[in-house]
């Protein structure tokens, strides 16, 4: 095993260069552990004599159909200028070496009202452009919805606070509004750190959950995390191109509400699994999503640790209680 920012133990080196194309190895190159996402999947820098590029393997229970329709939607969505152009794919390893992209996030220039209007039209813009790829056949939904239930139920022996299960309740019970449109080729995992500026481009980072979605999903997810109040929402949807309205649309709305609760119980969970012990917090105590990406943005708080999937889990049920109350 490796730590983040640490090279991997003398024993997986020689696996992880057997993941590169040959012109990729040699006594030049350097591997190096940048961490792993919420799907398991680890990440490492590859420093070589021709560049830096990023190496993800994903573990090799995920079926092979599953992993190459990932693959596939990636090289799609570089070709379209949105993601990370794919330098080679192995499809035994579950291996992807991909080029490297330099990060500059997205949410100052969001939250800066002098570059705000433009990087909400360059974000609609950037989700249409992923929407628009054709769709890969066998194209398989995964419904939100569902995982969502699944999720929940893992908490029921875990002391979550009053307003979380209520609020992850409140979204279960809510029946779905008819679905805008046909499926769209969707990446599912639009949080702050996927969305990184490249010259003046936006590409989006972490294929992982890339598939078939309601094309509310994606568009909610960003106003969730990005935390957009109902206007900035409204001037998303229109970069998008789903036209000026008066109120935001039921459909956008609902996957608001099941993008919060769906990641607040994923992250109640990986706390559980991290062992924290849960508790009671009233929800006037609970941190909001800005503090939290404070909190993150100087090092005071971690995603993948357990206080800091505990805050985030709590801050996500917190926009939910919050709307409805």
């Amino acid at each position: 095993m490796a730590t983040p920012g640490g090279p991997p133990d003398a024993d997986a080196v020689a696996l992880l260069e057997a993941c590169l194309p040959a012109e990729l190895r040699g006594p030049a190159t350097s591997i190096t552990r940048l961490g792993g996402g919420l799907s398991g999947a680890a990440v490492y820098r590859v420093a070589t004599a021709k560049g830096a590029y990023v190496l993800k393997v994903t573990d090799a229970s995920l079926p092979e159909a599953a992993w190459r329709q990932r693959v596939e939607i990636q090289r799609g969505a570089a070709d379209a200028g949105v993601a990370p152009r794919v330098i080679h794919a192995d499809a035994a390893r579950r291996a992807v070496v991909s080029e490297l992209v330099a990060a500059r996030g997205l949410a100052p220039r969001l939250h800066d009202p002098r570059t705000r209007a433009v990087t909400l039209r360059l974000l609609g813009g950037t989700i249409r452009r992923v929407h628009a790829l054709p769709l890969v056949e066998p194209a398989t939904w995964r419904d939100p919805r569902d995982l969502a239930v699944a999720m929940r139920a893992r908490l029921a022996t875990f002391a979550v606070p009053g307003f979380v299960g209520a609020a992850l309740d409140d979204v279960l019970a809510e029946a779905p509004p008819p679905s805008r449109g046909p499926w769209v080729t969707s990446h599912n995992d639009l949080n702050p750190s996927n969305l990184v500026f490249a010259g003046e481009r936006l590409v989006l980072l972490d294929w992982d959950q890339a598939g078939p979605n309601d094309p509310y999903y994606d568009l909610a997810t960003v106003a969730v995390f990005l935390r957009m109040d109902d206007p900035t929402a409204a001037l998303l949807l229109a970069a998008y191109g789903t036209g000026r309205s008066a109120a935001l649309p039921a459909g956008f709305i609902y996957a608001r509400r099941l993008v919060a609760a769906l990641c607040a119980s994923i992250f109640c969970d990986l706390a559980r699994q991290g062992g924290h012990p849960g508790g009671d917090v009233p929800l006037e105590r609970a941190p909001t999503l800005a503090e939290v990406h404070g909190l993150i943005g100087v090092g005071a708080l971690a995603p993948a640790e357990p206080a800091g999937a505990w805050a985030f889990a709590l801050a996500l049920a917190r926009t939910i209680a919050t709307r409805v109350a």
